[in-house]
């Protein structure tokens, strides 16, 4: 298996980033894709998220595992790794990833160290989505490094057009310097809010501005209480409201990511002819 790995990358905190990573992996699990949600945040939302309230105890997160890739000790099969109830894999992390941030700075080949660690696991996955923490420090760059795939969640709120042209730009700074793999999947507007004019607004203007670009994906995620109360049960919208509309929004979006990929596939299989 060749895993798509997929990063969630906004550096603007608050966009649900952590809430869309749950939820496709959950929506690709459902899909009978095998995946691993692998936590690149030392405020350790995801582990949470995922039903790890106290992610400090927790013996191994990823800071261990890309210590070892720095130290370069053996990682065994599975190590660290847990299972969530929901037919998803997670590599959990917790406070001293923002150590690791700081020893990266001096480390050899300090951009593709989580990278490394991936190799390790990637034959057992066909998906690995990568939630980021709301910065563009070396912990995203190495998420970019290890990417071949970007979704960037943004909240229809007011645009966040500078942010989003400073990520654009650490992106294709990455592809051109460290991984001309990383493609753009699409823009994702988050807690839209479809009572108000000021959201569909935004919308269009983000697709007018980007979408000649970046696709904005078509699925919107509309703005629930019920959405932010699963992070707080360890559990995904499908299993927490199947039937509502949140739930409904990430299968859309689920199915537009797994389009995606066939496109790709066949476009390459044509250029390999």
């Amino acid at each position: 298996m060749n895993a798509q790995v997929i990063a969630l990358v906004n550096q603007k905190g608050g966009v649900t980033k952590t809430t869309s990573c749950v939820n496709l992996a959950a929506g690709l699990a459902q899909a009978g894709k095998k995946v691993l949600a692998v936590d690149c945040d030392p405020q350790a939302s995801l582990t949470i998220s995922l039903g790890n309230p106290q992610p400090d105890r927790l013996p191994v997160t990823l800071s261990d595992m890309m210590g070892k890739v720095l130290n370069d000790q053996p990682i065994t099969p599975g190590e660290g790794i847990l299972h969530h109830p929901e037919g998803i894999d997670l590599m959990p992390a917790d406070i001293q990833l923002s150590g690791m941030e700081v020893s990266l700075v001096n480390a050899m080949s300090r951009e593709t160290i989580l990278r490394q660690y991936l190799d390790t696991v990637k034959n057992q996955y066909t998906h690995i989505l990568l939630d980021c923490q709301p910065s563009l420090g070396m912990l995203t760059v190495n998420a970019l490094a290890a990417a071949n795939r970007v979704i960037i969640p943004v909240q229809a709120e007011y645009l966040p057009a500078k942010g989003l042209e400073q990520l654009l730009q650490t992106i294709a700074k990455v592809r051109r310097q460290i991984n001309p793999k990383l493609q753009i999947d699409g823009i994702l507007l988050a807690m839209v809010d479809n009572r108000t004019n000021f959201a569909k607004d935004i919308a269009a203007l983000l697709r007018d501005t980007y979408g000649s670009k970046i696709k904005v994906f078509s699925s919107e995620i509309p703005h629930s209480v019920r959405a932010k109360e699963t992070s707080a049960e360890g559990k995904s919208i499908f299993t927490h409201d199947p039937g509502g509309k949140v739930a409904a929004a990430y299968k859309s979006l689920t199915q537009e990511v797994m389009k995606i990929e066939k496109q790709r596939e066949k476009s390459r299989a044509g250029i390999g002819r």
